[in-house]
């Protein structure tokens, strides 16, 4: 189970590193556009969490589960999700989707990383 914990924390920290490459990418883009990759990354990284979730308390035997960090690091990534889907086919991206789109995904990192 250790095995499938590492992959799936590895695929989750992936998709994180790409979502955020892919926002910054369009800093200097004069309409923005949302990438399908952020999307697809964004639903990787949910899925690869949620595995994790599940295997915590057998890998990490002797630590308790912080859910409540869970969950609000699974609804950020679900508000991402969410935020993707509604400007998945949109021509351009406005300027305060694409800035929460990254506020959220950096909110996340630092969840992650302080909490």
């Amino acid at each position: 189970m250790n095995i499938v914990y590492q992959i799936a924390f590895g695929i989750h920290l992936l998709c994180i590193v790409a979502i955020l490459v892919l926002l910054l990418l369009q800093v200097n883009k004069s309409p923005r556009t949302l990438n399908p990759g952020v999307v697809h990354a964004t639903l990787t990284a949910l899925i690869a969490g949620v595995v994790m979730v599940g295997l915590y308390e057998t890998v990490k035997v002797d630590e308790v589960a912080n859910h409540t960090k869970f969950g609000v690091k699974g609804l950020i990534i679900a508000v991402l999700l969410t935020l993707g889907y509604k400007n998945f086919k949109k021509a351009e991206l406005k300027s305060s989707v694409w800035a929460a789109m990254l506020v959220l995904t950096l909110s996340n990192v630092l969840i992650a990383y302080i909490w």
